[in-house]
């Protein structure tokens, strides 16, 4: 076990699998004391026993905002301050515009794009108090959009545009504000695609190379947090070798 963020509080959304839950025991790798928020208290509880060191699970639901605030509160009351954010609760609902269902769109909305302003809304305060950071999972296609994923490319970019505007509000006053964009990676994002055409399209896509693991990007969201204060990594865009777009 590492000792580098060991005075360090961490708090990661959407951490029951993938690249959440693979972050918080990164996090908890280094040293950090760990808040793990998510839907499923089961698999939070199991990433508890096998992080390294202590961790609080917490049930959250992103999409409520006050679910948001008594996890932030709950993190604080119970390590004493929060130094460091992760958003990467989300989901991923692809398909064409033309008879899209538009819940789903809402779906991705309130989770991938406002649930990540109310996190960091919640958390804010005590990021400025401790000169923390805030790290935004967003996704290639923040950066690319493409046939059949514009509504989900529109709550990447979302994320963009709020952290930029972030970055510059809290930059001065010591917080690092920083998004990555993974390529493919495995794990259950493709799962909920209700679209059987658009989730087969998206099995052959990633069957086609070799993908990001979770583990890749936990690794990004840890250099980019135990870089010296002065140093501020804003962007990190990371795909697999053989993806080309």
């Amino acid at each position: 076990m590492s000792t580098v963020l060991d005075t360090k509080v961490a708090l990661v959304t959407g951490a029951s699998s993938g690249i959440g839950r693979a972050t918080a025991l990164a996090l908890s790798g280094a040293g950090a004391r760990v808040a793990v928020g998510g839907r499923r208290a089961d698999r939070l509880a199991s990433l508890a026993q096998e992080a390294a060191g202590e961790v609080l699970v917490l049930e959250m639901d992103v999409t409520d905002p006050r679910s948001v605030r008594d996890a932030v509160t709950a993190t604080v009351e119970r390590f004493g301050a929060l130094d460091i954010v992760v958003n990467n609760a989300g989901v991923m609902l692809s398909g064409a515009i033309l008879g899209a269902d538009t819940a789903e769109w809402a779906r991705m909305v309130e989770t991938n794009l406002l649930g990540s302003m109310y996190t960091v809304h919640s958390a804010l305060p005590h990021l400025l108090a401790a000169k923390g950071a805030v790290v935004q999972i967003s996704s290639t296609s923040g950066r690319v959009s493409s046939a059949a994923s514009g509504a989900y490319a529109a709550t990447k970019f979302g994320i963009t545009a709020f952290s930029e505007a972030l970055r510059q509000e809290v930059t001065e006053q010591g917080v690092r504000v920083v998004v990555i964009e993974p390529g493919f990676v495995s794990t259950e994002l493709t799962s909920h695609i209700t679209d059987p055409v658009m989730q087969a399209a998206a099995k052959s896509m990633a069957e086609s190379m070799r993908t990001l693991d979770p583990d890749d990007i936990a690794a990004a969201v840890l250099y980019a947090v135990t870089q010296p204060d002065h140093v501020a990594v804003n962007e990190i865009l990371i795909r697999p070798t053989d993806q080309t777009r």
